[in-house]
């Protein structure tokens, strides 16, 4: 039968792991520059200072309630983010505007594209508006 392991055990060993084999690849390669680390007095207290931070295991509790809380967050951030979001699209409109006032007055050849691409930028960032709320089923 086989036993649960919980995530956050699982990082652990796996970072620990990770930690192991980058001291072993990186001690083949600076042998040199290892040993005149540890002539240094620094060494004891880096040494001490990843000791100490392996040993340290964060404690979560139950991992559903953080996600279900971090859903509700994001969740009641929808109506302020799609009112930044039109803000946004307004502010471009009239830069949009100006520019290509700008550049139909002076007699610039691709005004119409500059058009084309501010207008472009201004119903993207509303179609975003919509898929967000699309996305999160609100």
């Amino acid at each position: 039968m086989l036993h649960t392991i919980h995530w956050s055990t699982f990082i652990h060993f796996m970072s620990i792991l990770t930690g192991l084999y980058y001291v072993i690849v990186l001690s083949t390669y600076y042998v040199a520059e290892i040993r005149r680390f540890v002539s240094r007095r620094v060494f004891g207290l880096t040494l001490l200072f990843s000791l100490f931070c392996s040993l340290v295991q964060a404690q979560t509790a139950d991992g559903n309630n953080g996600l279900s809380q971090a859903n509700t967050m994001v969740r009641s951030y929808y109506d302020t983010a799609t009112q930044l979001i039109y803000a946004i699209a307004a502010i471009c409109a009239l830069i949009g505007a100006i520019q290509v006032f700008l550049q139909m007055t002076s007699g610039t050849p691709h005004a119409h594209k500059s058009m084309a691409a501010w207008f472009g930028s201004c119903v993207f960032l509303v179609v975003v508006a919509t898929v967000i709320k699309s996305f999160f089923g609100l």
